[in-house]
């Protein structure tokens, strides 16, 4: 945990840059500063969540702190910083939000299709290829058509660094996981974003890395689990009571109940029958 950063994301001010017009909710770029410590976020309010039919209104920013200090129980530190504050930016101040560290991305080629019908040379974590194409090191998890009308597959990596956060989204009940909330920052290291969706008492699981269905956890990941069940077991501990203002006791048990069976277990979830990968899947 980077109190340094979740400090500046509390107190710093905010400076809005301009809004993610991609974001199905209310999402602003921003820059934080206090001092001359500088740091460009994202400032979501709880005002601009758009209603959603399963989820209660306006517990999404909770839902993201939440997700957030789970991934820091469990030492695997795969989602940003993420912090609640009461203040957006002061020339935006849309309220009560959101707000966690921007990963900077490094410029790279489309890896869009290449115009000879074979995939780009460097493909993202989660990316599509031409059907037949499946490159090594990747799993293929979808097949369907571009715009074009050509077949084409969704393939992620497989690699240890994706299949942890595969793990992660499986504690977390992540209802929304797609490709495009896979990220890679400039030194290489892979973080997971947008996890308002998350953290469901129900079984809500939907992503696009289906790719260790049924495989075996691994024993650090599964040591990791059952410590973060003792923790969770504590009603006095800090996570337990943090966890406790952002998501209900009934969403406490479950992710407890997730997380004992991975641990115990040891088996990645298999597939619903239905509505196993969210649309659009990026």
């Amino acid at each position: 945990m980077n109190t340094d950063c979740l400090e500046l994301l509390v107190s710093g001010e905010l400076t809005a840059l301009g809004r993610i017009a991609s974001a199905s909710n209310l999402t602003v770029a921003c820059e934080v500063t206090a001092g001359d410590r500088v740091q460009r976020c994202v400032y979501k309010p709880v005002r601009g969540e758009e209603p959603l039919w399963d989820f209660p209104d306006g517990t999404l920013a909770g839902r993201e702190v939440a997700s957030y200090l789970i991934s820091d129980a469990l030492g695997w530190n795969l989602i940003p910083e993420t912090v609640l504050r009461e203040t957006g930016p002061v020339d935006v101040d849309l309220g009560p939000g959101m707000v966690q560290r921007w990963i900077e991305q490094p410029d790279r080629t489309d890896s869009a299709l290449a115009p000879n019908g074979g995939a780009a040379a460097a493909l993202d974590p989660v990316d599509i290829v031409p059907e037949g194409a499946v490159p090594d090191g990747y799993c293929g998890v979808l097949h369907a058509y571009d715009h074009r009308g050509d077949a084409v597959i969704l393939v992620h990596e497989d690699s240890e660094r994706l299949r942890r956060l595969a793990t992660l989204d499986a504690v977390l009940n992540n209802a929304d996981r797609k490709g495009g909330h896979v990220l890679v920052d400039e030194d290489g290291r892979l973080w997971g974003i947008d996890h308002g969706i998350c953290l469901h008492a129900d079984n809500k699981l939907r992503t696009i890395l289906w790719g260790w269905a049924g495989s075996p956890v691994p024993a650090d990941d599964a040591a990791d689990l059952a410590s973060l069940v003792r923790d969770l077991d504590q009603r006095d501990s800090s996570l337990r009571v943090r966890l406790s203002t952002l998501i209900t006791d009934d969403e406490i048990a479950a992710l407890r109940r997730r997380a004992a069976v991975l641990a115990d277990d040891g088996v990645m979830p298999l597939p619903p029958e239905a509505r196993a990968i969210p649309w659009p899947p990026f």
